[in-house]
Order: structure tokens, then C-alpha cells, then sequence
């Protein structure tokens, strides 16, 4: 069998390692791998393969890998679903007390609860949603 076949074979299966773990230091290896695989299609001598492998595989795992695990550990900045509703704006449909109310919130219609239990926030009020709760948003009236 050529040597870059087989090179190619150690590439693919650290390639499927790698789906597995998604730890990225395989893919690094597997990456090393398929330049080396190249390297041996271009009939270097077998030595110089696994010179080639270790020195891409080392350069990869030591200064690619931390820049691709940064990237994809990376804290999501945006949020969704009603995540992305606490702090914004709501208008007041109907009066909100510590037990009920109903509040409109970018054009949806939700049960809301004032967020400090003791205020009665009359209707028309604009408030700011400080937190969702299932489906009701507790609410504050803005100064």
C-alpha cells in the first residue's frame, strides 16, 4: 500500500475521532496527517513524513487549536427568545399589581406582575421588563 494512502486513511480516521470528541486536537492531528499524506504522494522519504507530521501537528496543536477553542467557547453576546425581551420597554394594557396585569411588549400581548409586589401600575404606563417568569413578565415602571 503507498505511504500516502495510508497517511490518508490516519487523516480520515482522526477526522471521524474528531466529530466524536469536539475537542479539536484530533482534527489538528488529522489535519497534520493530510499534508503529510501530500507530502508522501510527492514521494518524500518516510522520515521526512514523520518530520513533516510531527512539525504540523505540534504548530497546529499548539498555536491553531487555543485560536479555534477561543472562537467556539466564546460567550454568546446575543440573546433570543425571551431572554432578549428583559429590559426592554413594555406599555401597560390593563392595570399590573403584585398578582396580575398585562403589559404589551413589542407587539405581543403578556401577563405580567410588578416587580416590586406593593406598586399598582396604572394603564398606559410604560414599564421596563426586569425578568420573565414562565409567562408573565415582571415589570417596573420607568422614571
Amino acid at each position: 500500500m503507498d505511504p500516502w494512502l495510508i497517511w490518508l486513511i490516519i487523516a480520515a480516521i482522526l477526522f471521524m475521532a474528531e466529530i466524536f470528541t469536539l475537542t479539536a486536537a484530533l482534527g489538528m492531528l488529522g489535519a497534520a496527517a493530510l499534508i503529510t499524506a501530500g507530502t508522501a504522494a510527492a514521494g518524500i522519504a518516510p522520515p521526512f513524513q514523520f518530520l513533516v507530521f510531527t512539525v504540523v501537528a505540534t504548530v497546529t496543536v499548539l498555536f491553531v487549536r487555543p485560536i479555534a477553542l477561543r472562537h467556539v467557547l466564546k460567550p454568546q453576546t446575543e440573546r433570543f427568545g425571551v431572554d432578549a425581551l428583559v429590559g426592554q420597554a413594555a406599555y401597560v394594557v390593563s392595570e399590573v399589581t403584585g398578582r396580575e396585569g398585562r403589559v404589551r411588549i413589542g407587539g405581543e400581548e403578556w401577563t405580567a406582575r410588578s416587580y416590586d409586589e406593593t406598586l399598582v401600575i396604572p394603564r398606559g404606563t410604560t414599564v421596563d421588563v426586569m425578568e420573565i417568569s414562565g409567562s408573565t413578565a415582571l415589570v417596573y415602571p420607568r422614571e
